[in-house]
């Protein structure tokens, strides 16, 4: 078992039986404490009770929008990592859910070990957030964020200014998806092509992926964004 999901408190807000019954026992056998909602308002009164640690939220509930939980959640100032769970595959879905302030989106159907790997991603995430700590470490990579010094396989790397604020974004948020919109307001403040992050992006691969073509660190969300990955 993970250190990361001892005693974890998951909230698993759907009205599905079957997803239910599946995701209950899963969790449970990871070591998560696993609390169930079938409606948005069960899911904001429990949230709200500070009764979770992470959610995984299905976004068509029968009483109202998972895109409304999220909305207000993060409006009140709740910074829980959401994750949504949802059959809605529209590239527009993810991106207006993740706008919003979810940490991640899986697709139905899944697989059971990639909601727990992404369950362990955003706790890393708020965990970091939390901590901010001054070194952000990966596999090989090193990103030292006060020296603003770069290190891969042992060896001192350099960026160009903006390429360095892409990646030090990238590591504010590790292990979340953040969108191409997101990127854009923060490094370019909105008003440039996302042809142009695509160019960074490739640029910082080329500087810290082993293979950039089959990239370990900084990974695509096709339609959506990037998330910089965070290893065990």
């Amino acid at each position: 078992m993970s250190a990361l999901a001892g005693q974890l408190r998951v909230l698993v807000v759907d009205d599905e039986p079957a997803i239910l019954r599946f995701l209950r026992p899963s969790l449970a056998t990871q070591g998560y404490v696993v609390s169930e909602a079938e409606d948005g308002k069960s899911a904001l009164d429990a949230i709200r009770g500070k009764s979770a640690d992470v959610v995984v939220l299905d976004l068509g509930l029968p009483d109202m929008d998972g895109l409304d939980i999220i909305r207000q959640l993060r409006e009140a100032g709740e910074t829980l990592p959401i994750i949504v769970l949802s059959s809605r595959e529209a590239e527009d879905a993810k991106v207006k859910a993740l706008d919003l302030g979810a940490d991640d989106y899986v697709t139905k159907p899944f697989g059971i070990d990639e909601l727990l790997a992404r369950i362990r991603a955003a706790q890393r995430h708020r965990l970091q957030q939390q901590g901010e700590k001054a070194v952000f470490r990966s596999g090989d990579l090193s990103v030292d964020l006060v020296r603003r010094i770069v290190t891969v396989r042992g060896r001192e790397v350099k960026f160009s200014p903006r390429e360095y604020d892409v990646l030090r974004l990238l590591v504010a948020h590790a292990g979340k998806v953040l969108t191409h919109r997101f990127l854009l307001r923060e490094v370019w403040g909105g008003e440039v092509d996302v042809q142009y992050l695509r160019i960074y992006v490739r640029a910082l691969r080329q500087k810290i992926e082993a293979d950039p073509e089959r990239p370990i660190h900084i990974l695509t969300e096709t339609g959506v964004g990037y998330r910089l990955r965070v290893q065990d």
